[in-house]
């Protein structure tokens, strides 16, 4: 696989430039991983809607949107511990951009958006385990359990992933590298805002 990381399917590693900002800025990280821990979920159940037929894929994704939102609830528990109130924040660019990657006709639509849950969940994965060591002991604690939830849900993702290219005659390795040289940019690349899956600072 060109490219690409052959265990997470990430193409690049997160800037030590991000994990910098991330400690100047724990309230922010924290709002919006909550804000991240939502999207999770409804990414699952937007799949699960989408592809009502798929039985196997139906259960798989209800499992891990339970898991997602009971994560929401933790992280806004650990939030009020810390004192840090919910706020608005306004989008980053990685979502909206990843989703102009998606190719927009069946059956490369679904391989693409299994795949894009793949690169997300390991970006999330990848950078708590590189947060871990740097947050207070609390922040520290907390993430190291969701750092291997984020590491199985990407598992599931590049399981499904693979399963539906093999049924629909698709290239999963092709589509991998294409999407995670997208992710990898995003990643990356100098970010004027920070978020929990921005680049490094501009």
């Amino acid at each position: 696989m060109s490219g690409a990381d052959e265990a997470t399917g990430l193409a690049a590693a997160t800037p030590a430039a991000w994990y910098d900002t991330a400690l100047r800025h724990l309230d922010v990280l924290l709002v919006d991983h909550a804000n991240c821990e939502k999207k999770a979920a409804s990414t699952a159940l937007g799949l699960m809607f989408a592809y009502a037929d798929d039985a196997p894929l139906g259960l798989a994704l209800a499992r891990l949107a339970r898991e997602e939102l009971r994560h929401y609830e933790q992280v806004l528990g650990l939030m009020a511990r810390r004192g840090v109130a919910y706020a608005r924040l306004g989008p980053g660019r990685y979502a909206s951009e990843l989703r102009r990657a998606i190719q927009g006709d069946e059956p490369a639509r679904r391989l693409d958006l299994l795949i894009l849950g793949q690169l997300i969940e390991a970006r999330s994965a990848e950078r708590f385990e590189g947060l871990i060591p740097r947050l207070p002991a609390d922040i520290g604690r907390f993430y190291a359990g969701l750092e291997a939830a984020e590491a199985r849900h990407r598992s599931l993702y590049r399981d499904l992933a693979r399963r539906y290219a093999a049924q629909a005659g698709l290239d999963y390795e092709v589509r991998l590298a294409a999407l995670a040289a997208v992710e990898a940019d995003l990643a990356t690349r100098p970010d004027a805002l920070f978020r929990f899956h921005s680049g490094p600072p501009a």
